[in-house]
């Protein structure tokens, strides 16, 4: 009969595996940034503030591409569809063309670096404001097209911003539970 060997203890924090609910991380900061946008107390004409809960989902998808599966961006666009106030599939219809362009990006080209993802992060996003602005004009909504470049600016300048933010929180969620 042969003998087992004893497990040896682990010193402290050497603890397996990622911090307690570490998959629902991405997704409930989607959804909090789409609650942010529509909790905040600011009243603007224009609509200036960007849509925040579609740069997260931006970020975290070119951050990393196993967080959640693409069927994700049905609920999350459903969500963030009620707390921003869109027509309900608008983000859902965009944030699934977003995770489709992004996933055709990833199979033709084989390395990203920053300045191709806030490229690519600027022409979904400028892709996305005038999918919102044909819908708005099929609604009846006489918003000029003037009207769309400052949120798309304002957008595209705040991309880095979210990606190095959704990257520390990867971080953080990834981390050792014991450390």
């Amino acid at each position: 009969m042969a003998r087992r060997a004893k497990p040896r203890p682990r010193p402290a924090g050497f603890d397996q595996g990622p911090r307690p609910f570490a998959e629902w991380v991405p997704a409930a900061s989607i959804a909090i940034a789409s609650l942010l946008v529509a909790m905040l107390p600011i009243v603007s004409l224009k609509g200036w503030w960007p849509d925040a809960g579609f740069l997260v989902l931006l970020a975290w998808r070119m951050h990393r591409s196993d967080p959640f599966p693409n069927w994700w961006a049905i609920p999350l666009g459903l969500i963030n569809d009620l707390l921003s106030m869109h027509p309900i599939g608008l983000s859902v219809v965009t944030f699934c063309l977003a995770l489709l362009a992004i996933d055709v990006v990833d199979a033709r080209k084989m390395g990203r670096n920053w300045l191709t993802e806030w490229l690519l992060a600027a022409l979904l996003v400028l892709a996305a404001e005038f999918i919102q602005w044909w819908v708005a004009a099929i609604q009846g909504a006489a918003m000029p097209l003037a009207a769309l470049w400052p949120p798309i600016v304002i957008t595209i300048l705040a991309f880095p911003l979210i990606a190095e933010l959704v990257a520390l929180l990867d971080r953080y969620r990834l981390r050792k539970t014991g450390v």
